[in-house]
């Protein structure tokens, strides 16, 4: 899942540079539509410009001052904050909690054990070696919490075989965290299209009909009477 956010423009570009805007706004803004500011106010019966509606309704603003209230407005009472129960600690903590290396990195080298044998050795060895890497720099504390989160929701997408959610967390990672991901996301991305690639191909071979061909039968031969 990408998240929503806008970051500040580069000050050593410019001082004008732009904001840089999160994956998530991006694909946002795609589908949003735009406000026309382009409409005319109809034109009345005696050529003057018609109000809008929600003027007509009200009516004209009132003339002079405000009349005169004796009425003392109350003093609003505060209410203390309610207390936050240990259950809602309990799970704001999980919603919290750091995925383990293990559990991203597991998923992958399975993955990529199911390849082999079906994908090139070269292409199955850059693969280990960038799975490698992510392995390093996780370890290193290297990486941000939203990064690891992320790898998380991809490793889970990727076992339900949901291959273009998997894809879009691939690219929101490349556009929001490029200088973390960039040494290692490679491998994962062409990993996610090899187990793509050898999914549909073992529809395939499934789905195909078997032949079963009577080459090697014989025949028998009846002679017929005169």
């Amino acid at each position: 899942m990408a998240e929503l956010y806008v970051k500040p423009g580069n000050k050593e570009r410019g001082w004008n540079d732009p904001p840089q805007f999160s994956y998530g706004l991006q694909t946002q803004a795609v589908g949003s539509k735009r406000t026309l500011l382009t409409k005319r106010v109809a034109a009345g019966q005696d050529g003057s410009p018609r109000a809008p509606a929600s003027e007509a309704i009200l009516g004209p603003p009132p003339k002079g001052p405000p009349p005169f209230s004796n009425k003392v407005p109350g003093h609003t009472r505060v209410g203390s904050c309610p207390p936050i129960s240990s259950m809602d600690f309990t799970n704001f903590q999980d919603a919290e909690s750091e995925p383990l290396l293990e559990d991203v990195l597991k998923p992958l080298e399975q993955a990529l054990e199911d390849c082999r044998g079906h994908v090139k050795k070269q292409v199955c060895d850059d693969i280990s070696r960038r799975l490698a890497l992510l392995q390093e720099q996780w370890a290193g504390g290297k990486l941000s919490m939203p990064v690891k989160k992320r790898m998380a929701l991809l490793v889970q997408e990727l076992s339900s075989l949901k291959w273009d959610a998997a894809d879009d967390i691939h690219r929101s990672l490349m556009v929001d965290h490029v200088n973390e991901v960039s040494q290692w996301m490679v491998g994962v991305k062409r990993l996610i299209a090899e187990k793509k690639h050898l999914s549909s191909e073992k529809e395939a071979t499934e789905e195909k009909p078997v032949i079963t061909t009577e080459e090697n039968q014989t025949v028998p031969v009846i002679f017929g009477t005169p």
